[in-house]
C-alpha cells in the first residue's frame, strides 16, 4: 500500500457486448423511464483507473439518474455496464464492491458511533482475514490520509472535511479500482473543498478512477481530467473543461454565457 502522506432512446436496447479492456468501467447505451417517462436516453460513458470524470448538467438533465445507474442503486430498463470487462448490470452493489466499484454518497456514511479507527476496521474486517495485517493496513491508511490524530474520535464529531476524508480512507480499505463520489462538495466551507480536491487527487495518483456527480460546476470543472454534459437524459457533450467551457451548446443550456473559471 502507499502510505504517502496527503494533506428519446431505443425502444429496444442494444446486444450486451463486455468490454475486453480491464482497466475500465463502461455504461453503454443506458436507458431509463419513470413512470413512462424517459430520464436517461441512450447514455454512454466510460472512465478509465487514474483518471477523474465528471458528470454534470442541469438540474433534471438525468444525469443523477445516471450516475445512480451505475452505482447499482437502481436497474436500467436497457443498456449495459461493464467493469474489469465483466457484465455488472443486474449485480447488486455488494457484489459489485467485491469487484472493486467504491461508492461513496453525499449524505454522512461513516457510523457515527464509532471512533474514526473503528470505522475504518469494520470495513478491513470484512475483506482481510488476517488480523495481523488488518492492522498493519488501518496504520497505514490512517498515516495515509492524516488521521492518525483523530483515530479515537467519535465520527459524530468530526468536522465536514474531516468527515470525507475518513469515509475515503475507509472506501479505500476495500481496494476500489474505481471510487464513484456523489456530491462531495456538498455541505462544506471553502478550505474543505480544497482538502476535497486534494483527496481526489491523490486518488487518482493512486491508480483508481473517479466519477464525480456535483452541483459546484466551478469547482468540480478544476478538479477533473474530462466531463459528460448530460441534457434531457442524453450525453451532449464530453470533453475537458476547457472544451466544455467553450461549447456554444453547453453554455446554452447549462454554464451561461458568461461562466469562466
Amino acid at each position: 500500500m502507499d502510505t504517502t502522506s496527503i494533506g428519446g432512446g431505443p425502444a429496444q436496447p442494444k446486444p450486451r457486448v463486455v468490454s475486453e479492456n480491464t482497466k475500465t468501467l463502461t455504461a453503454d447505451n443506458l436507458g431509463k423511464r419513470f413512470d413512462k417517462r424517459p430520464v436517461v436516453r441512450g447514455v454512454s460513458l466510460s472512465i478509465e483507473r487514474g483518471e477523474v470524470v465528471g458528470l454534470l448538467g442541469p438540474n433534471g438533465a438525468g444525469k443523477t439518474t445516471c450516475f445512480y445507474l451505475i452505482t447499482g442503486l437502481i436497474t436500467p430498463d436497457y443498456g449495459t455496464i461493464t467493469l474489469h470487462g465483466q457484465d455488472i448490470t443486474e449485480l447488486p452493489m455488494y457484489r459489485r464492491a467485491r469487484l472493486g466499484l467504491g461508492y461513496l454518497p453525499q449524505e454522512a456514511s461513516i457510523f457515527r458511533g464509532l471512533t474514526v479507527e473503528n470505522n475504518i476496521r469494520a470495513v478491513l474486517e470484512v475483506v482481510e482475514p488476517s488480523r495481523e495485517r488488518r492492522e498493519t493496513l488501518l496504520e497505514a491508511l490512517l498515516g495515509e490520509f492524516s488521521i492518525t490524530h483523530l483515530r479515537r474520535t467519535p465520527a459524530l464529531a468530526l468536522s465536514g472535511g474531516e468527515r470525507r476524508r475518513v469515509e475515503i480512507a475507509r472506501a479505500l480499505a476495500s481496494r476500489p479500482h474505481f471510487v464513484l463520489l456523489d456530491e462531495p462538495l456538498a455541505g462544506i466551507d471553502p478550505i474543505a473543498v480544497n482538502d476535497i480536491r486534494e483527496l481526489i487527487n491523490h486518488l487518482k495518483d493512486r491508480g483508481i478512477g473517479v466519477l464525480i456527480t456535483d452541483h459546484n460546476v466551478r469547482d468540480t470543472l478544476e478538479i477533473i481530467d474530462r466531463a459528460y454534459i448530460i441534457h434531457d437524459g442524453m450525453v451532449l457533450m464530453e470533453g475537458s473543461p476547457s472544451d466544455i467551457i467553450g461549447n456554444e451548446d453547453v453554455r446554452r443550456v447549462y454554464l451561461g454565457d458568461r461562466f469562466n473559471l
